[in-house]
């Protein structure tokens, strides 16, 4: 292998400087070592060389700081920790923190059934628990426990909307031959009719759009016959009145009343929502069904 320089004159060579060096052409040329026969050869310059060198240089540190930054790989560089270390020790030190509390009440409970046994007073109170010392009582000292007057006014309006206790006549009551004209219905919410009640699409209620969380009250003194979740209309309650009449709510976010309870008209039952496959946003959709059959609601109630 041989490397000269490419039509160089030794005379004025040494008169040239050595930045002007730098764009001065080279032959690298490449030689069978027993024939000289000339395999490869390349025309180079200083420039080029210390061009190609730097790009390099530069990839191969881009590279090191992507490892380093953003693969697993810099867990095994001296220095770098593993980032999930951290959470898993919170969380077994919360573990651990249940089991110590789990073993001093058995503790204390196996105790007590001695002092049981043996005729002694028991303790009432764990290790698990200590009092708080004065520094923490001094804290909380000034708490007062009497009602607020905006307390008091909460209390009020939440009694207000759930005093309700809509009754009609003894023909109703007894449930023979009852009709909805009959029925004085209480609206589960206010807001904006977005569907109508359409039997011949399939679409047995009406939708009401209103504001998510918006509470839903109970049409009518009834049971809860359903309160379940199904996949197309999510989280939906069922309700028995009076005379065969039924009341569907469905889409809510919350159910806050059991399969068996019994509601009053007026009372908050369930939280506006947008669940079930069939939800494009938060609303309510209602039915009422009287006999076995779906009727509109919009003809007994204002929305």
């Amino acid at each position: 292998m041989a490397f000269r320089k490419a039509g160089s004159d030794p005379a004025s060579e040494k008169r040239v400087r050595w930045y002007h060096k730098l764009r001065d052409k080279y032959r690298l040329i490449i030689l069978n070592e027993d024939t000289f026969e000339e395999k490869l050869s390349f025309r180079l310059s200083r420039l080029n060389v210390f061009i190609v060198t730097g790009m390099l240089a530069i990839i191969l540190v881009f590279l090191t700081t992507y490892l380093i930054a953003f693969t697993p790989l810099r867990e095994y560089i001296p220095g770098y920790k593993d980032t999930s270390i951290q959470k898993d020790l919170y969380e077994l030190q919360l573990k651990a923190d249940s089991i110590e509390a789990a073993v001093r009440s058995k503790d204390l409970f196996i105790s007590n059934m001695k002092k049981v046994l043996s005729g002694e007073d028991i303790e009432v109170t764990t290790s698990a628990s200590p009092k708080p010392d004065s520094s923490v009582r001094a804290k909380y000292s000034g708490i007062s426990n009497r009602k607020s007057k905006e307390d008091s006014l909460l209390r009020a309006d939440y009694e207000s909307q759930n005093q309700f206790n809509l009754k009609v006549g003894e023909k109703a009551a007894a449930g023979k031959d009852v009709t909805l004209d009959q029925l004085r219905f209480f609206t589960p919410l206010k807001g904006v009719v977005t569907n109508r009640f359409n039997p011949s699409q399939q679409h047995f209620g009406i939708d009401i759009a209103s504001a998510k969380n918006e509470a839903i009250k109970a049409a009518y003194d009834g049971t809860v016959i359903f309160a379940e979740w199904t996949a197309e209309t999510g989280y939906v309650m069922a309700i028995q009145h009076t005379g065969n009449v039924v009341s569907v709510y469905k889409h809510n976010s919350v159910l806050l009343r059991k399969q068996g309870s019994f509601v009053r008209a007026g009372e908050t039952i369930t939280i506006v929502g947008t669940s079930g496959e069939y939800s494009t946003g938060p609303h309510l959709h209602f039915e009422l069904w009287i006999r076995g059959k779906a009727v509109d609601p919009e003809q007994y109630l204002a929305f």
